[in-house]
């Protein structure tokens, strides 16, 4: 794996788990981006949350990275429609100008291609030798 990787890893791996531990330390903020459609908001935080630490985790191990990686993906699609919300409503007590929140949209889409990069594009390519 090149230095790049390597770093990419270590530091996505911190990221996820900061991201998912934030969760847990500030609740409201997550619930207050909730679509009004989905059930459940503070479960559905907590569980958001939990993948995120599992996924950064989970990256760092070798054998576990390419479900870690695809979990991720899957959790960035599937919160993207609150942050749809977010840019439609604002956040709450936040005085966050519109171009920032709209700007936060296609971070997204950075964020799924830096997964499948970091853990998922040599293997793609048939690399069979991996290591963090």
């Amino acid at each position: 794996m090149s230095t790049l990787r390597t770093v990419s890893l270590a530091v996505m791996g911190l990221f996820f788990i900061a991201a998912g531990v934030n969760h847990f330390l500030n609740p409201q903020v997550y619930v207050s981006m909730m679509p009004p459609y989905l059930p459940y908001p503070e479960t559905l935080n907590y569980i958001s949350g939990a993948a995120e630490v599992a996924g950064g985790i989970g990256i760092w191990i070798p054998r576990l990275r390419w479900l870690a990686a695809w979990g991720l993906i899957a959790l960035l699609v599937a919160v993207f429609p609150a942050n749809v919300q977010m840019a439609m409503d604002g956040l709450p007590g936040h005085d966050i100008p519109t171009w920032v929140l709209l700007g936060r949209l296609p971070l997204q889409l950075v964020f799924i291609a830096w997964v499948y990069w970091t853990c998922l594009a040599k293997r793609a390519r048939g690399a069979t030798k991996r290591s963090f």
